[in-house]
């Protein structure tokens, strides 16, 4: 027999109301300090079991009308972590690129951006 079909499907853990407007609020907070495009103001807003990030595409490399554009999904995991995602724009898909992060971690990997994978 097949271990995945005894598992059942994966839930996210359960959460208050009040913690998950707090994440949201976090998440916000968090983004304002960002590295890249400080000057515009991204949206933060549920969606599914975590937060959409979307922000206008200033450089216009996604956009050419520089329009919003997803650029992360964060969704809360097991045990306090996070699973982070950035947007393959190309795709159409959500990517993971980092799991078992906590909050802090995955917003600090979100607005520091380096390689410019969340903010092209």
């Amino acid at each position: 027999m097949n271990a995945a079909a005894t598992l059942g499907p994966i839930e996210a853990p359960p959460r208050s109301d009040r913690v998950v407007e707090l994440d949201g609020a976090r998440i916000s907070r968090a983004i304002r300090a960002r590295r890249r495009y400080r000057y515009v103001q991204p949206r933060v807003q549920r969606e599914g079991l975590g937060w959409l990030v979307a922000s206008p595409n200033c450089s216009r490399n996604i956009d050419p009308h520089g329009g919003e554009i997803p650029v992360a999904w964060l969704v809360p995991a097991s045990q306090g972590c996070w699973l982070l995602h950035k947007r393959d724009h190309a795709q159409g898909c959500w990517v993971l690129k980092s799991a078992g992060v906590t909050l802090a971690q995955a917003l600090r990997e979100l607005c520091e951006d380096p390689q410019r994978e969340f903010w092209p």
